[in-house]
């Protein structure tokens, strides 16, 4: 389910002439007055969004955990809770979203420009959550809406829950540990209830590709590991139990031995189960790499299109606009890949060569990943002093550079983001896979980092996250191409601001990248509409990019997995490029970069439709003659 979007007016962007923290919202003074009808509407869609809130939130009480909401926000004392997602619980949320995303759809638009703004966006966020109606398989994600597989290599509950306990479960005093101890016994029903979904829509026909299911057993073999004193989640507890000073080391031991219990009996057999589930489902597993070769699949692949792309062209269209820009950001890796030497081999074959060459890797070894970290920091510390020259408002959030997990390394993306909590006391953090270390070129980490940290994914989301004044889902809110499309388009930034002067192969990485994104629309819509083959896929991306192999068949294989999502990254940032180029042709002389880089972030994450309307709204303000 899709809900509409209308044209917005939206209130005029901020204009600051230095960064500053984001704004807090004005505490009101007045004296109570009688409600008007306007008001009274605005009240009744606020408590639709708390409600909506504290239904997404209930049931996924470790997102809430992520997010560091307050019993109040989520309605109860979640802390000790974990998810459930059989089809019971899944059909009860999506049926309890649509019916407030309907509520809110219904409602008279206020005249209020905010007002009307909020409503409108947390319809459509709330009918994000609900999911598609038509397709019952599948499970909702908080950050990825209406997911495919419920088991995959990449995410899912069986990888998102024990990692959301070790990055946000914090154990600082006896309650914290009790709270930790609570959710590791309810391991085993929350994983039988992934082995209820994982069953059901199997029985539907609904089965991942063989390949996804084979690399999501290794997972499954990690956690459900029955040396309780090895297992990735007793060594978390244990880690930060020895931290908590206001405990006796008598007091502490009953509870390790409680949580070594804990996992011997009910988390390594929940996993354990899981494994077996996959194992028999393994002969069944598609060969076919697209989501088409699902019952229905072309339809859930038009939807994950507009949701995931959010974009109304087809998935012929989108391929077109890959093959088209694969073609232009070629070109013009050739021309400095020659003027460097260069000069033998497609682009892809020379980046190939490029990436083997010892000067731009790493050492395989500690000191050496201990050496790309540090770089990637002095790459975050360069930009930050750099930031006030294209942003007005900064984020009051930190971020840190911390490697991937070696129990999900192997199937993981080589960089991602992580959220902080609201409340500050967990960092925005940028993720980096250092498995294979000649996947980590040193001519492609600047554009990484821009792309993870600032002003990428951290500056926008820290950006929206500070936004107090707006419904929380709003400040929260995953829009892929949104997100996506400012991430990549935050690596154009950097070029624009001077980050790649006189360091050609660094130009080189950030091309790459783009082209890396380009080739997405290509083999996502060839994979998932076309019926190309992973294999076909894998061969493209390689041919053409000239990226390490290791990385080029974990990507294909995610997006197998995520139908869709790989499209946003490309789509969104044309779309804001498009709206930056418009407003500069149409403002002149009057266009300030800082305030369009406010208009875009400091309203929250928007479908594109929405930030279209806000920035012709914006151009519009911006025409019109000052007034006494």
């Amino acid at each position: 389910m899709r809900l509409s979007i209308l044209s917005l007016a939206v209130a005029s962007s901020l204009f600051l002439t230095h960064c500053t923290e984001a704004p807090k919202p004005a505490q009101s003074t007045t004296a109570e007055v009688p409600a008007t009808a306007a008001e009274t509407t605005v009240a009744t869609a606020q408590a639709l969004y708390d409600k909506a809130t504290q239904t997404l939130f209930q049931a996924r009480a470790l997102s809430a955990s992520a997010y560091g909401l307050t019993e109040q926000q989520v309605g109860k004392n979640y802390k000790a809770e974990l998810e459930f997602f059989d089809s019971k619980h899944e059909g009860e949320l999506r049926i309890a979203l649509a019916k407030i995303a309907a509520e809110l759809a219904a409602m008279p638009i206020p005249e209020d420009a905010v007002a009307a703004d909020n409503q409108l966006v947390m319809a459509n966020i709330i009918g994000y959550y609900a999911g598609d109606s038509r397709f019952p398989q599948g499970y909702i994600d908080p950050w990825m809406g209406h997911s495919a597989f419920i088991i995959n290599q990449i995410n899912g509950p069986t990888i998102d829950m024990p990692g959301s306990m070790v990055n946000s479960h914090p154990i600082n005093n006896e309650q914290d540990a009790k709270n930790y101890l609570a959710r590791l016994e309810l391991f085993g029903p929350a994983l039988k209830s992934i082995s209820d979904k994982f069953n059901t829509d199997v029985k539907s026909g609904w089965i991942p590709p063989r390949v996804l299911l084979d690399k999501a057993q290794n997972i499954l073999k990690n956690y459900g590991n029955s040396i309780a004193t090895e297992h990735p989640l007793y060594l978390d507890f244990a880690a930060k139990l020895s931290k908590v000073s206001d405990l006796t080391d008598e007091q502490k031991q009953p509870m390790l031995q409680l949580a070594a219990k804990h996992i011997s009996t009910v988390v390594a057999p929940g996993y354990q189960q899981l494994l077996a589930d996959v194992v028999a489902t393994l002969p069944h597993g598609r060969s076919e790499a697209g989501i088409w070769a699902q019952p229905n699949g072309s339809d859930f692949y038009a939807y994950s299109v507009s949701q995931l792309g959010d974009t109304d062209l087809t998935p012929d269209q989108i391929h077109q606009i890959g093959l088209d820009e694969v073609a232009r950001i070629s070109k013009e890796m050739d021309v400095i890949l020659k003027a460097n030497g260069y000069n033998e081999g497609s682009v892809g074959d020379r980046m190939t060569a490029l990436a083997e060459e010892p000067r731009f890797l790493y050492p395989d070894s500690d000191a050496g990943r201990a050496e790309l970290l540090a770089a990637l920091n002095g790459y975050i510390a360069e930009m930050d002093l750099r930031m006030p020259e294209q942003f007005a408002t900064k984020p009051p959030y930190a971020v840190e550079v911390r490697r991937i997990p070696v129990e999900v390394q192997d199937s993981a993306a080589g960089g991602q983001y992580t959220s902080p909590s609201i409340d500050g006391s967990k960092p925005g953090i940028y993720w980096i896979n250092l498995a294979d270390m000649k996947a980590n070129s040193k001519f492609d980490l600047k554009t990484l980092t821009y792309h993870e940290a600032n002003p990428g994914h951290h500056w926008q989301i820290a950006l929206n996250l500070a936004q107090e004044q707006l419904p929380l889902l709003r400040r929260i809110a995953p829009y892929n191409a949104y997100a996506e499309g400012w991430g990549l388009y935050s690596e154009l930034v950097a070029y624009e601001m001077g980050m790649y002067k006189d360091d050609a192969f660094g130009n080189l990485g950030r091309l790459k990248a783009e082209l890396f994104r380009s080739v997405r629309l290509v083999v996502d819509t060839g994979m998932h509409a076309k019926k190309w083959t992973r294999e076909q896929a894998i061969q493209y991306m390689a041919q053409t990019t000239g990226t390490a192999s290791s990385d080029v068949i974990s990507e294909i294989e995610r997006y197998m997995a995520w139908p869709g999502q790989a499209l946003g990254y490309k789509l969104g940032m044309l779309k804001i490029v498009e709206l930056r180029e418009l407003a500069r042709t149409e403002l002149g002389a009057q266009f300030d970069i800082r305030a369009f880089h406010d208009l875009v972030l400091l309203s929250g994450a928007v479908p594109m439709k929405v930030l279209e309307q806000k920035v012709k709204h914006w151009i519009a303000s911006q025409k019109q003659p000052a007034t006494a």
